[in-house]
């Protein structure tokens, strides 16, 4: 890559409304270019010229369905970007929230939330430390599952795609958390498999999820993460 196009990819981000719209595409679901002018607070024709620039570069992959037209992350890959670059950009001390509801909405994004296709958040890092801690997971050589990690989701028929060009592990810097969670394959897998069970239900407008009774039973079964640090 030359120093122009690594100039010209940065550039993407170094917009306040194209990054609230990469940050609210983070939740991996396809979004209609108005839905994401109001989240933003723009104008629908301020938002179509930015949208056009992130599809350009590649940051955004396109989808009409009739006379709409969504977007949505080009690829994982992008997520694990833009979430990376939120944890190292948020501040030390953070500012104090508006209101009670801004608050609320705060504690349940650091709580538990999905980060594209993975969860994120104190659940994120509850269940990557629970794998680590019963050897499911690495972390000292970077994130990678173990043969006993294969066995835990064969045993529980979690589809795990092992082919591709996505890593099955990797670890993804918590912006709340600081830290890192599971990501990659693993992750998608496992994000899915919370969510159609029933473990994690979606709660809000935004990205964040919250454990069930169901759930809690479930992680304190298998990965043995009290339910109290759930909540």
């Amino acid at each position: 890559m030359a120093a122009s196009d690594l100039a010209a990819l940065a550039a993407l981000f170094a917009d306040e409304s194209r990054a609230a719209f990469l940050l609210a595409l983070l939740d991996g679901r396809a979004w209609t270019a108005g839905e994401l002018a109001r989240h933003a607070g723009v104008a629908p024709s301020t938002a179509s010229e930015h949208l056009g620039k992130l599809v350009a570069g590649g940051l955004l992959a396109e989808e009409r369905q009739g006379r709409h037209r969504y977007v949505r992350l080009a690829d994982p890959g992008i997520a694990h970007l833009v979430e990376d670059l939120a944890a190292r950009s948020e501040p030390e001390v953070r500012a104090r929230p508006r209101s009670l509801r801004e608050a609320s909405a705060g504690e349940a994004m650091a709580r538990g939330r999905t980060c594209y296709d993975h969860l994120a958040g104190r659940l994120g890092i509850a269940i990557t430390e629970a794998m680590t801690g019963r050897g499911l997971l690495r972390q000292d050589t970077g994130f990678a599952l173990t043969d006993r990690g294969l066995a835990w989701f064969d045993e529980r028929g979690i589809a795990l795609v092992r082919t591709g060009r996505r890593p099955v592990a990797r670890g993804c810097l918590d912006w709340t958390e600081r830290r890192p969670h599971l990501a990659g394959a693993a992750g998608a897998a496992l994000c899915r498999h919370a969510l159609d069970t029933g473990w994690c239900v979606r709660i809000g407008s935004e990205r964040a999820v919250k454990v069930t009774e169901e759930g809690e039973s479930a992680l304190h079964a298998s990965l043995g993460i009290a339910p109290a640090a759930l909540r």
